[in-house]
């Protein structure tokens, strides 16, 4: 779906307004088969799934266990998902903490069909304005699509400073905050002090919070078990439709975390077909989840609210959405 010169260095606004218009992106997972390799035709599927869907992917986060892949395995699911030519933009997940190899990294997803980048604060080193500065500069010079910082400081260990947004505001590669401290005070500081940058929710349940605030959609997990169930749960959000949400999707939410992210996910994804086991690359393991009862129970109450929301409802908020 990449509408970008490959000789331009910057983002053009056309490129902007292309992801900006998807307000849904998942955070897809990575499948693997039995002997620990990817599952490249379960990837195919959901990859697939979530494009009929009309979300945005993004490839490589937290919850695509990005981490746990060597270079070879991130570039060749990279590789594998532009080359199906899906209808729905890419986003490539930027982590680690090594800024030689991430720049690398850039250079070459540079040269595929991709839309953007998610650039994560470095893990583990906590480092502070200066320091954050610097690495997210460097980043965005060498990068072709437009960006988004994440932050997440329960898994970085330390909050990107509303100063290092500030000293980057105006870099044309910079496009938008994935903000996921689940704190919204942190959030109205940013939409306060950095009125350039799109502010998207990283948590799936603080979206009917941060909508009033300003927020311009979600980057999801939930989407994965719930492609098209989610992607009417931001719609109904971004039109301001949110008494019939609560509370079944708070708790839906809140099961989807019993462990840790993203476990019950691929449970969830198993039980649905969606892959073909909940396999996990180490230090996760499915085992930890040793009921699936909960889990079970509002997958089947997602997918009856998905029934019982009015059409005509999304259909409107959707039509009025794009006039607008």
């Amino acid at each position: 779906m990449n509408i970008k010169s490959p000789s331009n260095n910057t983002s053009s606004n056309t490129e902007v307004n292309n992801i900006a218009f998807y307000p849904l992106w998942t955070a897809l997972v990575t499948p693997f088969l039995e002997n620990n390799q990817i599952d490249f035709a379960s990837l195919k599927k959901i990859a697939t799934a979530q494009s009929d869907s009309g979300n945005g992917l993004l490839l490589l986060g937290s919850t695509g266990e990005g981490l746990a892949l060597n270079s070879e395995e991130q570039l060749s699911i990279v590789e594998f998902v532009s080359q199906l030519a899906l209808n729905t933009p890419i986003m490539v997940a930027v982590g680690g903490f090594n800024l030689p190899e991430q720049i690398r990294w850039i250079e070459r997803c540079n040269k595929l069909n991709i839309d953007s980048y998610l650039l994560g604060t470095p893990i583990y080193a906590k480092p502070g304005v200066i320091g954050q500065t610097r690495w997210f500069k460097s980043l965005l010079d060498k990068a072709k699509f437009p960006c988004m910082l994440y932050n997440v400081p329960s898994r970085s260990g330390v909050e990107i400073p509303i100063t290092t947004v500030r000293n980057l505001q105006d870099h044309p590669n910079l496009w938008a905050i994935k903000e996921a401290s689940g704190d919204l005070n942190t959030f109205l500081n940013y939409r306060k002090h950095c009125p350039n940058i799109e502010l998207y929710s990283g948590e799936d349940a603080m979206l009917p919070y941060l909508v009033p605030a300003g927020a311009k959609g979600l980057v999801s997990v939930c989407a994965n078990v719930w492609p098209k169930a989610t992607k009417a749960y931001v719609e109904l959000c971004l039109a301001g439709h949110t008494k019939d949400i609560f509370p079944l999707w708070n708790n839906a939410v809140d099961a989807l975390f019993c462990v840790a992210n993203p476990i019950p996910v691929k449970v969830l994804m198993q039980q649905q077909g969606y892959i073909h086991n909940a396999i996990l690359r180490a230090p996760l393991t499915h085992l930890e989840l040793t009921d699936c009862t909960e889990l079970l129970a509002f997958d089947e109450q997602i997918t009856q609210w998905l029934v019982t929301t009015s059409q005509t409802t999304l259909i409107n908020i959707v039509e009025n959405r794009n006039i607008a």
